[in-house]
């Protein structure tokens, strides 16, 4: 959300700046402009597909903090809402059900890439998040945290949506 709406007030300031005719006080804008305009740029993130070796955050209560992508199953380029992805856990809480190292499959919940929906709208969040699968497809945990997209219904994920705290 932040790395859009700075993406928003550069384009208001060039807008602005590229409306100022009189040289001596573009001068001064566009200096002054500069240099916060690398700051923004600095700031906002390239937003791609979840691909080989993206972190994704884990947003449910199986013990897993954050895993990395190993593989998306679907599609060349890479995942988004509502595909599954072959990981390997990189960060665990002690005594949950999935330990450090464990390579699980994982449906992406939330992805920082916008999607489009079908009124028009685009949903995009902060944050690449997942909830981890088993064997069958049933979530590990039983408690999904955050926001979840119903873009999920779908891709027939029914039991995440059920478990979710908030649908986007």
């Amino acid at each position: 959300m932040a790395a859009f709406i700075a993406s928003r007030l550069s384009q208001v300031r060039r807008s602005l700046l590229g409306s100022l005719t009189n040289g001596r006080v573009s001068g001064l804008l566009g200096s002054a402009s500069e240099t916060t305009g690398n700051h923004l740029f600095a700031q906002q993130q390239q937003r791609t597909f979840i691909q080989m070796r993206t972190k994704l955050n884990v947003v449910d209560n199986s013990g897993a903090k954050q895993v990395m992508c190993i593989q998306a199953l679907k599609g060349k380029k890479g995942a988004r809402l509502g595909d599954i992805i072959v990981a390997s856990v990189k960060e665990a809480r002690p005594g949950g059900k999935v330990k450090k190292g464990d390579v699980v499959r994982a449906v992406v919940v939330r992805a920082a890439m916008q999607r489009g929906r079908c009124d028009g709208s685009e949903v995009k969040f902060d944050d690449n998040a997942c909830v981890i699968l088993n064997k069958q497809g049933e979530p590990v945990g039983t408690r999904v945290f955050g926001p979840v997209p119903h873009e999920l219904r779908q891709k027939k994920h029914l039991k995440i949506l059920t478990m979710a705290e908030h649908l986007a």
